[in-house]
């Protein structure tokens, strides 16, 4: 997958091109079905599919206090457009510059000047242009003066919940702690994304190191409990199986048995890899299931035990 920054990007010629555009923040189901639309429309038109999306949510310029957190960042969503399949994503700067443009100008500088767009997509609630004063319909007027179509996709919906597909539901399960549900909306395991640090060494001296994220990892993480999972290694290394998936029982928490973690941290102990060294490196953890929520033991030998009944459930669970 090719990606571009800045409508100046694009080489001339790179069209024509079927886009789907959207924030795509966790990439689910409900966004997967605007893409795959793209790729059927593009499938025998010789276009490309393209993703246009932004750096950020557009709230965290506009309304701060009113921008939810993200289930996932930059990295990630590069990473989950690329495995859709779609030829390029055009990564834009929200900045007040972006969000000074009218729909028309958005229309004529990024769709039809840069992408030589034949055809857009979108979901039922998308909003463009200065203010948000774009929606499908304005869309649709301005794809007939510039000459491309307009196919708005209808919301992926859960027969049983009775609710559209969306992030704010998969925020409201995550901070639950229920991934296992989260992930038949999201289409994959949630995750994290981020740098191994250095920590307390707490499990280390139980007899289960483990690999602490950095506290700015990217990605949305779940209430604080125990998790079964996995871990992947992203930074190649001698002597790794770099890409490969290792089992793992995951905490997240502020460690209250101990009470001297002050914020939350994501830390993984990868099943019988005791001797891993994984500092320094940027890996992926998924959740697959919650074992239990996070409790104040008294001592550690009380702690350990917990420890040791988790990683059997965990085993029991991923086998």
């Amino acid at each position: 997958m090719i990606v571009f920054h800045d409508p100046a990007e694009v080489p001339a010629g790179f069209g024509p091109s079927v886009v789907a555009i959207g924030k795509f923040d966790g990439v689910h189901t409900g966004h997967r079905a605007v893409i795959d639309r793209a790729r059927v429309d593009a499938a025998t038109g010789g276009a490309r599919v393209v993703a246009v999306t932004f750096d950020r949510n557009p709230l965290a310029l506009l309304r701060p206090e009113l921008c939810p957190e993200n289930l996932i960042g930059v990295h990630q969503k590069l990473q989950l457009l690329a495995e859709t399949g779609v030829d390029a994503t055009l990564m834009l700067r929200f900045d007040q510059e972006l969000a000074d443009l009218s729909a028309r100008e958005f229309v004529e500088h990024v769709l039809v000047g840069a992408l030589e767009v034949r055809t857009v997509l979108v979901g039922l609630d998308f909003r463009f242009g200065r203010g948000g004063a774009g929606d499908p319909e304005l869309l649709a007027e301005l794809g007939r003066e510039f000459g491309f179509d307009v196919d708005v996709v209808d919301d992926v919906r859960a027969i049983e919940a009775g609710r559209r597909v969306s992030s704010s539901w998969i925020r409201e399960l995550l901070s639950a702690g229920d991934v296992e549900t989260a992930a038949k909306l999201l289409g994959r395991a949630p995750s994290v994304w981020g740098e191994v640090v250095h920590g307390l060494k707490r499990g280390r001296e139980l007899g289960f190191p483990t690999a602490n994220l950095a506290a700015d990892c990217e990605g949305f993480v779940p209430a604080d409990g125990v998790y079964a999972g996995w871990l992947i290694d992203e930074s190649p290394a001698e002597g790794l199986r770099t890409g490969i998936r290792y089992p793992a029982a995951i905490s997240v928490g502020t460690n209250p048995t101990f009470d001297d973690v002050p914020v939350r941290q994501v830390e993984a102990y990868v099943l019988d890899e005791t001797g891993l060294d994984l500092y320094g490196h940027r890996v992926e953890i998924r959740f697959t299931a919650r074992i239990r929520g996070m409790v104040a033991f008294e001592g550690i030998d009380a702690l350990a035990v917990q420890i040791a009944d988790d990683v059997a459930e965990v085993r029991r669970i991923l086998t």
